[in-house]
């Protein structure tokens, strides 16, 4: 089944100035995009992989100019926060924009971006290994409260950095730096629940895109598609529409829809 969205309405979402946003999990049938508390999935060999998904699939579908990742998809919540040597630059010049024209040169298909505004990734890859990620660049979103020592560390790696808040990185700042100052038109989200979950409060998902895997999980505080602050008493959910859905194969289903405005 495929319903796709009238070019009025995609239009009307593309106005808005900023990049349009989709978020895409694999999810158990239960929602859970993890097997248990504080196991990343990337090196969990329990969560089922199949050919013809994860990054290559969405690339494909997609067309992104950005792949959105949380730092959780790095490192746990209880790894210890890795030191940094001490910055020589001076706090004024490394709390601004980190975007040479030499590294933005490389990113010739997209960027991995990454929100650590606490600088807790010690990273092993600025551009990833294998044909799917060639011409791909690491890209990582910070914040004014982002200690130095990291933000020093970036550049020193050549790792490019975009500073778009406060105390936290602000994802909505953050996507109108990336469409304004790389002309990204595309996000796709891969991040897990507290990067959906803040990109759904935030009024900033476009598309919601769920592969739902055949395994059934359970738990209580396992990681799920959303993880965000409660809904009030007298707020209303965010209201969707299928767009389509795709039978795949060893009893895989894709579902994406499209996200409503309230009033629709």
């Amino acid at each position: 089944m495929t319903d796709e969205m009238p070019d009025g309405e995609q239009e009307l979402r593309n106005s808005r100035g900023r990049p349009r946003v989709i978020a895409h999990n694999s999810s158990s049938v239960d929602g859970r995009v993890t097997l248990s508390p504080g196991v990343l999935l990337m090196t969990d060999e329990r969560w089922p992989v199949y050919s013809g998904s994860g990054y290559a699939d969405v690339k494909r579908r997609h067309h992104p100019q950005v792949i959105l990742e949380g730092s959780g998809s790095f490192v746990t919540d209880h790894q210890e926060v890795p030191e940094f040597p001490p910055s020589k630059e001076t706090a004024q010049e490394l709390r601004q924009h980190h975007l040479p024209d030499h590294i933005t040169a490389l990113a010739t298909d997209g960027w991995l971006v990454v929100p650590d505004s606490r600088g807790r990734v010690r990273w092993v890859y600025k551009q990833f290994p294998g044909p799917d990620w060639s011409g791909w660049h690491l890209l990582v979103l910070v914040a004014e409260a982002t200690p130095l020592e990291y933000l020093s560390y970036l550049r020193h790696e050549g790792i490019p950095y975009l500073l778009t808040g406060d105390r936290h990185v602000d994802l909505e700042t953050a996507l109108d730096e990336l469409g304004g100052r790389l002309g990204v038109q595309t996000v796709v989200s891969t991040g897990g629940g507290r990067l959906n979950g803040a990109l759904l409060r935030a009024g900033l998902l476009d598309e919601i895109e769920i592969e739902f895997v055949p395994i059934a999980v359970g738990g209580t505080t396992t990681p799920a598609l959303f993880t965000a602050t409660d809904l009030p008493p007298a707020a209303s959910p965010t209201p969707l529409r299928l767009i389509e859905v795709e039978q795949r194969s060893r009893d895989r289903v894709l579902l994406r829809y499209q996200v409503l405005d309230h009033k629709s």
